[in-house]
């Protein structure tokens, strides 16, 4: 038997990205719903006192307590690349016209990659994903009552694109009430754009690729053939 056979329907890997497009910093599901990404600052909680500490836990209960929508808390951890600041120490040495702080700057160069040549050095980004979804049925179709009363509306291209801003729209009321609430507790959150999400998913999905290919249409929209 051959390997296809295995395979449904000889479906190819990217039928298995959910993503269908990217636009105008709203990601697009192949099921209709839409998501909003948020990047959230973190703060040493360790190194706060005992009262410090209960209050960011209360803020955070509130917090979850003040939404009632599905959100999405991601931690993505990815091992230091220290070479770029590595790359500035040298040129920096070049240019120093002092002995003394050149071997300096030399030493200093030696300890920072032995040390991070045998430790485990992280980098850890935060993520809040904001879900928003029409009314859907299985397989991604509008509500039985919606098609029935709106059939001819959805054929109109104007009214498909009304939606969609709509949509957008309780996206984002949704993202402010986010942001708000990690606001509260000394955080500081931004909205991912277009060429952002485009750069995060790219990583996501080909983790052993350094740099995200260059998008189309000026960074507007990015579609999931």
């Amino acid at each position: 038997m051959a390997l296809k056979d295995f395979i449904p329907n000889n479906k190819s890997t990217q039928d298995f990205v959910p993503i269908k497009e990217i636009k105008n910093g709203v990601v697009i599901l192949k099921d209709g719903s839409l998501r909003a990404v948020v990047m959230v600052s973190s703060l040493n909680f360790g190194l706060k006192s005992d009262d410090e500490k209960v209050a960011i836990i209360s803020a955070f209960q509130n917090f979850l307590n003040s939404i009632d929508f599905t959100i999405q808390i991601s931690i993505q951890s990815r091992r230091l690349n220290i070479e770029p600041y590595l790359q500035t120490l040298r040129d920096r040495m070049a240019e120093q016209t002092n002995e003394l702080l050149k071997v300096q700057i030399r030493e200093y160069i030696e300890f920072i990659r032995f040390y991070t040549d045998h430790q485990n050095v992280m980098t850890k980004t935060f993520f809040v994903v904001v879900s928003y979804e029409p009314a859907l049925i299985a397989g991604g179709e509008r509500g039985f009552l919606s098609k029935i009363f709106n059939s001819q509306k959805a054929n109109s291209k104007s009214a498909i694109i009304n939606e969609f801003d709509q949509n957008v729209a309780q996206l984002n009321q949704r993202t402010n009430v986010i942001k708000s609430g990690l606001s509260r507790m000394g955080l500081v959150s931004a909205v991912l754009g277009t060429e952002e999400l485009i750069e995060l998913y790219f990583k996501l999905f080909n983790p052993g690729e350094n740099d995200a290919p260059a998008s189309s249409n000026n960074g507007s929209t990015a579609e999931a053939k």
